[in-house]
């Protein structure tokens, strides 16, 4: 019989991936809804025989990479475009344009994030995360989170807080927090390897996961449960966390950890559930910056 912490983990991992699930399933519909469109019927002669074939033509999820081979010391990205789920009541897309089509590879960055409770500093491996370091140095640029507020935290089984969300300023909270993003999304990077069972998940109370694979003050990217569904939210883990490795690992808190810990024991309002909502103590990322380290 499971143990009452068993089940308080296996709550706190459902509602964490509720999120992302619907998310992915609304991508998915929307991706069948372009492919239905876009289908078109060509004719190829075969051996004196015609054979119809449909064809996709051109969808919205086209990536917008420059053809050929990118520059030395870089990466070819693709920066697949986002509809939004403002249809299942989320925010719109903030549309600031997309990243260049090739990210750099080699050095890295300082990520400094100064927050209305003090400055939060982490330091990214471009070698090992190009693409997504690339968006945020890019989304950095727009001031793309200037203003925003972290808008989740988890202490049930899950330790971490979220933030990222453009849309969620202001005073208090709303439902719609969580929600935002850029009007791209992109692949996974640098996915954990200390992990056991590869990709794969673990059983929703989070026995089978290596909570090593993000060990506290590890910066990751959120994300649904499609792959290259990465956007612009991420979480900072600040207690022992069993996810499974399917999250970017983008950093490491290198200062300001015990801010985060500050908001940590200030605890959540349980809005969506036992140890899982809105950190009470708050905090707004007044600026988040990138720069070669």
């Amino acid at each position: 019989m499971s143990s009452i912490k068993d089940r308080q983990r296996a709550a706190a991992r459902a509602r964490l991936e509720k999120e992302m699930a619907e998310r992915a399933e609304a991508a998915r519909k929307r991706r069948q809804r372009q492919t239905i469109i876009g289908a078109a019927i060509a004719v190829v002669v075969v051996a004196g025989g015609a054979i119809w074939l449909v064809t996709a033509l051109g969808n919205d999820d086209k990536p917008k990479n420059v053809a050929g081979a990118p520059p030395p010391g870089t990466v070819a990205c693709t920066w697949t475009p986002e509809a939004g789920g403002e249809a299942q009541g989320g925010a719109k897309p903030v549309d600031v344009g997309t990243p260049p089509a090739s990210a750099s590879n080699i050095g890295k960055d300082t990520l400094t994030m100064t927050t209305s409770l003090g400055v939060v500093e982490a330091t990214v491996d471009k070698s090992k995360t190009p693409c997504t370091a690339s968006a945020f140095e890019f989304l950095a640029s727009k001031k793309f989170w200037d203003g925003s507020k972290c808008h989740r935290m988890t202490t049930q089984g899950i330790k971490v807080l979220q933030c990222g969300d453009p849309t969620a300023k202001g005073k208090g909270y709303r439902k719609t927090d969580g929600t935002g993003g850029p009007s791209f999304r992109y692949a996974e990077e640098n996915l954990p390897t200390n992990a056991a069972g590869g990709g794969a998940s673990p059983p929703a109370d989070g026995s089978g996961a290596n909570a090593g694979a993000y060990p506290v003050g590890s910066i990751a990217m959120a994300k649904t449960q499609e792959p290259g569904s990465t956007g612009s939210q991420f979480f900072i883990v600040y207690g022992e966390t069993p996810l499974p490795p399917d999250y970017t690992l983008l950093g490491s808190i290198t200062k300001g950890m015990d801010i985060i810990q500050k908001v940590a024991k200030g605890g959540v309002d349980d809005a969506n559930g036992p140890g899982d909502g809105h950190p009470k103590v708050e905090i707004e990322i007044k600026s988040l910056a990138m720069a070669a380290a």
